[in-house]
Parts: C-alpha cells; structure tokens; sequence
C-alpha cells in the first residue's frame, strides 16, 4: 500500500477514509507516517519536551466506570488521600528540579470539600512557588462554577478525557446513570474551554468493540473541539473491573500499542502545535513505550512524584510501570528517555500548547 501511502500522507487536509487507512499502517506504510509526523513535530513544536511532575493525591472515586482500576465498587483498592503538607512537597520538588508545571490528579468527587480543598492547594502551591509553578488539574466531571472557581485561584491546564466519542460504546464501558452521563461529558469539555483553560481531552485505544472507524471520529473530534492539548493510551485491562470479562475479544497488546503510536501520529500531523503527552500505559506494554511515541510526535511526559508508598494503589490498569520508583529516580530515567528519543528536555519552561497562545491571539 505505500504509493496509496506516500499519496495520502502528501495531502494537505485528510478526509474519513484517509485517516482510517492510516491508523492501519503497518510495516513499511507505519515508517512512512511515523517519518511525516516526526517532520511535523520538529517543525511546529521543535524538539523540546516537557516535563508535568504528576501527582496522584487520592485514589477515593465516586464513579464506577466499567475499565477503570480505581472504580467506586472495587472493594480490593486500598484508599488513600494525601495530605496537604504531602501534596505540597511535591510542589516544591517539581519547582526545584525545574519541572515548571504540575498536573494534580484524583479520583473524580464533586463534593463540597473536596472543591474546596483542592481550591485550597492551588492557592497555596502558586504562593510557595511564587506563581512559578504552571498547573494541570485532571479531576473530572465538574459544575462550571468549580472550573472557574479552581481556575481563579491558578489552575490553568484541564484534562478531561472523553475516552470514546462513540455514544454508544460510551454506553458500554459505564454503568447507565446521571453520573456516567456522554452528554455531561461534552458540556464540561466546551465548559473547560470558554472558562479560558488549556482544554486537553483523550481517549483510550484498543477498547472492546472499538473500531478503527470509532478512532478516525475521535481524531476528527478533537479536531472540530479545537483542543490544546491530548493524552492518550493503550487501553489496558484490569481484572477487579467489569470490562475484564471482555478480554478475549481485545485486539493482542502489540496491536494496541501501535495503532496508539499510529493515533499520535495521526494527530500531530492532524493538529500541528497542539501538546501530546508520551502515556505512562505505553511503557506499561513496551519498555521502550514513551521514547517511540516522542519519536513520533509526543512532547510532554508526566514523571510520576507521588510517595512511592501510595503510587500502587493508583493503578488504573495493570503493570503499571514505575510504582516501585522514588521521584528522583523517575526525573533521572525520563531525562535518559528522552536524550534516546532524540529530544531534548524542556527544563524551566510552562511549555504551553502553542495552539492554545495562537488560538488566544
């Protein structure tokens, strides 16, 4: 298929059918894309990459979505929450080892406390790193007057993955209810965006029932959202979760893991100057898992700066890599990573979405 290839990688706008063939790529058609995406990156977002010290600060979640580790009815998870001092000691280690941003992460809850409490760690984490200290909050499903509440007291970067954009596989992997709701979903992504954050969405490949049809619409989603930002992964399964029973129909790992780098690919050539980060579940199927999604178009790895004492009970999916590691080793392996990768680490910059500074202009 490479002279159809070369032809469709020489387009300048990609239409359904293309970008469905070129999440198939393989072999020699796979090296082809991965070269285009790797000229694209270099182009517009250049060789840097950065770095988003992630802390995991609970595991404690309302939802039950049907994939997910940490799922409300997971009775084998040992819950956790860190404490404020905890949470902000890993603030000032990311601000001494010049990470430049921070991405907070939990369990989703909507609760008045915790609103406030995480309102009260990003007010203090902008005063003892003097404002210098970007930040990413992925925390869920929220009323709009939280975002902009958690984004007043400097949060300036949201996550929120729609994992599919396909209705009714959305449907298939949560439980039918008010707070598994697609349509909510999409409110709080077009919320994210208008409040004025960096708006990151994602979504995970190699689902049961997943179609290459269903990633070409979710590419072309995250196009027509005009998004800042993305993370995305390898579907992985975990065997305390419902999905797990629908195991033997997945796509092999290896399978999931390319047509991943394949979504990269497509993406950045997709989305120019948009931020993708390399996905902790990338490595967790291929050792070398983030060096290749840099190679093709990543720009932002998450070194992980939990306690190491709690970073396995916040396993989302199985053999999670790193949770045996402390922060330093986790900075030191990810600097090596990304040298092998050809790239260079960012160190002391935000890294904003390029993207996001155009779209602001």
């Amino acid at each position: 298929m490479s002279n159809n290839m070369e032809n469709i990688l020489r387009k300048e706008e990609f239409d359904f059918k293309d970008i469905v063939a070129l999440l198939q790529a393989e072999g020699e058609d796979q090296k082809l894309l991965f070269a285009k995406a790797q000229e694209v990156q270099l182009k517009y977002v250049g060789k840097k990459v950065y770095y988003r010290g992630l802390v995991e600060f609970s595991n404690v979640c309302e939802k039950n979505c049907f994939y997910c580790g940490i799922r409300k009815d997971n009775k084998k998870v040992d819950r956790y929450n860190l404490n404020d001092e905890e949470v902000l000691e890993a603030a000032r280690y990311a601000h001494v080892n010049k990470y430049a941003s921070l991405v907070l992460q939990s369990g989703e809850r909507s609760d008045v406390h915790f609103i406030n409490r995480v309102d009260k760690l990003l007010k203090k984490i902008k005063e003892i790193t003097h404002g210098e200290l970007g930040i990413t909050i992925s925390l869920g499903e929220q009323s709009d007057e939280t975002y902009a509440q958690w984004f007043q007291s400097g949060a300036h970067r949201y996550l929120l993955r729609i994992e599919t954009t396909n209705e009714v596989l959305y449907k298939q992997i949560h439980p039918n209810n008010d707070i598994h709701d697609f349509e909510n979903r999409l409110r709080c992504l077009k919320a994210i965006k208008k409040i004025g954050y960096q708006a990151g969405t994602g979504v995970m490949v190699g689902l049961p029932w997943q179609t290459f049809e269903d990633l070409a619409r979710d590419l072309l989603f995250m196009k027509e959202m005009d998004i800042d930002m993305c993370g995305m992964g390898p579907y992985i399964e975990h065997h305390e979760t419902p999905l797990f029973g629908n195991k033997d129909i997945l796509w092999p790992r290896q399978t999931r893991f390319s047509v991943t780098l394949n979504m990269i690919a497509v993406l950045r050539i997709l989305m120019k100057n948009i931020n993708i980060a390399a996905a902790t579940a990338l490595q967790a199927i291929d050792p070398m898992g983030r060096e290749k999604a840099l190679r093709v178009g990543a720009n932002v790895i998450m070194p992980n700066i939990t306690p190491s004492s709690h970073r396995k009970d916040y396993q989302l999916y199985e053999n999670k890599p790193c949770i045996d590691e402390g922060a330093d080793d986790c900075g030191d392996c990810l600097s090596l990573r990304i040298e092998m990768a050809g790239r260079e680490v960012g160190l002391g910059e935000w890294g904003d979405s390029k993207h996001f500074l155009k779209r602001k202009k």
